[in-house]
């Protein structure tokens, strides 16, 4: 099994900045891809960012340029660095992973979600 444990969140004024972390742990071959997702209260999830197993990554249009993710594959470790935040920010942000496990098998994993909230 594959746990995703996030950590980071908070409450943060207009303007400020937070950053997220994500550690993987459990029967781990490789990573092929991690990345962050967000739901705000009565929306879908959406993608936030997302980082490949060669290190390529794409953004949302609405964050662009304000966060960056990034990882330490040593640590199996994503983070995603927030800046410039904004109250329509605020969010559950959920950690995933794309995993390949020693038995050869890839599956979709999610962290538990961490909050964070944007206001003055």
């Amino acid at each position: 099994q594959v746990q995703l444990e996030e950590s980071g969140g908070g409450l943060v004024q207009p303007g400020g900045s937070l950053r997220l972390s994500c550690a993987a742990s459990g029967s781990i071959f490789r990573i092929n891809s991690m990345g962050w997702y967000r739901q705000g209260p009565g929306e879908q999830r959406e993608l936030v960012a997302v980082t490949s197993s060669r290190g390529s990554t794409n953004y949302a249009d609405s964050v662009k340029g304000r966060f960056a993710i990034s990882r330490d594959n040593a640590k199996n470790t994503v983070y995603l660095q927030m800046n410039s935040l904004k109250p329509e920010d605020t969010a559950v942000y959920y950690c995933h992973a794309d995993v390949t496990d020693y038995r050869w098998i890839s599956g979709d994993f999610w962290g538990q979600g961490t909050q964070v909230t944007v206001s003055s």
